[in-house]
């Protein structure tokens, strides 16, 4: 016979599983509430911070396998004495595998990374692309583990969207949780690849969500928090890179010496850049005219790179090595100048190729060899009144990589949280602020929203520019008279079911229309049918809402 005690926690078991089914049914019907997103943002930073880290073991392990080192903050001195076959071969191998994966699994053998972020949470309610995500990863990973010169935080950032978005497609998020999520995501995995926890939540707020709202800062920064931990756990509490002296900086008579630098490195900043967008635009151009399959773009830009790692194994991977040299000063000022060259060559070339991987490691090492050369000027020209130009080469790190990533203030904490030196913080954010101003001048604004634009997508501007892409013209359709409307289409005045309304301004405004037709497009055989008409006062104020719904979301 049961016991009333046994009979009772069987009935309370039995209710907290009631409990738990409805209120998940509830989730995935209606969405979460505010105590149920907080724990999902939990799991969520939990999970990508995880997948941070397995990422970077494995960008180690399976780096060591095929150069046979066992520290790949060693790489490059340990390539130098590989036979040169091997240090050609590993790249082009490298390169095919990741041609033949991204042939199979994205429509354009292209890799997903910041900026495919960056729209989703402009344009997409927080959602990018999930299997094409995945396969970005796993090509990214291979790209660095045998040879790409580029870096670990676009794979990382894009690999935390892909687990964001299939979190969010499971409990039908709105747009605003759906960012917030991601804002979580991409904390977490930035914090968790480089031990910085303040710098992987202001990252999320100032690259990926472009906003500091107050409603999404707490949660972001416990994932960030929760990605720190788990990154200690398996690496322990130390800094990405150790400086061994404390710096110095006669702050009134130097200051005026990282202006410049700041300009220097904003310079320098663009010509990456712009490099990378014209190793692409070559690489199109090359492929069409020899009709190179698609697959085999990467392993082309494998050749090259083996071919440069042969006489510089500086380009190999991160260059945690070579970045270092340059913070504790350790390289001459002829070696600074030509591996930043040839790092700047490498980076064009794994990108433009096709390859996978980031730019915000790339950057750090092309900024401290930049700032070290700078240095090492500035100090033999005023001996006297100058400092270490250890401390110029970590200004240099935090410029170049602030004007690539537009993004001074998160940077200047990652370089601060990389090094563990804080002592030199106003150098920095001297140089940090003037490479930023300039730079972002010449590009639109950083590399992910230039890259963007050259896509056509317009969020350099603001919301009043991009927003006007999210608003079919079909979901505001009125009748109008059917006469009037035909005569519009014989002027060519009208509209395509499928536009938005970023096709419907401009048209209005050269028209000067009260009204445009929209029409369904067949073929060229098939009539086309009036579905309606957009009144120019409906698309105002259709674009007055999502402005006023975006500045509610960013001030709440």
């Amino acid at each position: 016979m049961r016991t009333p005690v046994k009979s009772t926690l069987d009935q309370g078991v039995a209710h907290v599983r009631l409990v738990c089914r409805d209120a998940l049914h509830v989730m995935k019907t209606h969405g979460p509430n505010q105590i149920q997103f907080w724990f999902i943002a939990l799991a969520i930073g939990i999970a990508a911070g995880g997948a941070a880290v397995l990422f970077r073991l494995g960008i180690s392990v399976l780096q060591s396998s095929v150069y046979g080192t066992d520290d790949f903050l060693k790489l490059h001195s340990f390539a130098a004495d590989l036979a040169w076959y091997h240090v050609l071969a590993v790249p082009i191998c490298g390169g095919l595998v990741v041609g033949l994966i991204l042939h199979r699994f994205t429509d354009d053998g292209r890799v997903r990374s910041v900026a495919d972020v960056i729209e989703g949470a402009a344009l997409a309610s927080g959602r990018v692309e999930v299997r094409r995500g995945l396969a970005s990863a796993v090509a990214s990973l291979i790209t660095l583990s045998t040879g790409g010169s580029s870096g670990r935080e676009g794979p990382v950032v894009h690999l935390a969207a892909v687990l964001s978005t299939i979190v969010c497609r499971w409990i039908k998020a709105n747009g605003i949780t759906g960012r917030d999520l991601l804002g979580c995501a991409v904390a977490a995995a930035v914090s968790a690849s480089f031990n910085a926890p303040i710098a992987g939540a202001l990252f999320a707020l100032e690259v990926i969500l472009r906003h500091f709202a107050v409603h999404a800062f707490a949660p972001i920064v416990i994932a960030s928090a929760v990605g720190t931990v788990i990154n200690r756990l398996v690496f322990g509490d130390v800094a990405e890179f150790v400086l061994p002296v404390q710096n110095a900086l006669g702050f009134y008579v130097e200051l005026p010496a990282f202006l410049l630098l700041g300009l220097v490195c904003g310079l320098v900043a663009v010509v990456l850049m712009k490099s990378i967008f014209w190793a692409d635009d070559l690489a199109n151009f090359g492929q069409s005219i020899l009709r190179l399959p698609r697959y085999l773009r990467p392993a082309v830009a494998g050749a090259l790179l083996g071919g440069l790692a042969i006489w510089f194994p500086h380009i190999i991977g991160v260059g945690y090595e070579t970045t270092t040299a340059a913070l504790t000063g350790s390289l001459l000022l002829h070696e600074a100048i030509v591996f930043v060259a040839i790092k700047v060559l490498a980076v064009a070339i794994t990108i433009g190729g096709r390859m996978g991987g980031g730019v915000f490691s790339p950057s750090l090492m092309i900024g401290a060899l930049t700032g070290l050369a700078y240095g090492l000027i500035a100090t033999s020209v005023f001996p006297n009144v100058s400092g270490e130009g250890s401390l110029y080469a970590l200004a240099g790190m935090g410029a170049v990589a602030a004007a690539v990533l537009g993004a001074p203030i998160s940077t200047t904490l990652i370089v601060f949280e990389l090094t563990g030196d804080w002592q030199t913080g106003l150098a920095v954010m001297v140089a940090v602020s003037l490479s930023t101003a300039l730079a972002s001048r010449l590009v639109d604004r950083s590399f992910f929203l230039t890259q963007l634009e050259r896509r056509g997508v317009h969020l350099a501007a603001g919301p009043q520019a991009y927003l006007l892409a999210t608003i079919p013209v079909v979901t505001h359709l009125r009748d109008a008279p059917e006469e009037a409307c035909w005569a519009l289409v014989q002027q060519g005045l009208y509209l395509d079911r499928i536009a938005t309304l970023e096709q419907a301004m401009p048209l209005f405004d050269r028209s000067g229309e009260a009204f445009l037709p929209v029409l369904s497009l067949g073929g060229e055989a098939d009539t086309p049918e009036l579905l309606g008409a957009l009144y120019q006062v409906d698309a105002l104020r259709a674009m007055n809402r999502a402005l006023s719904d975006t500045a509610a979301e960013e001030h709440s």
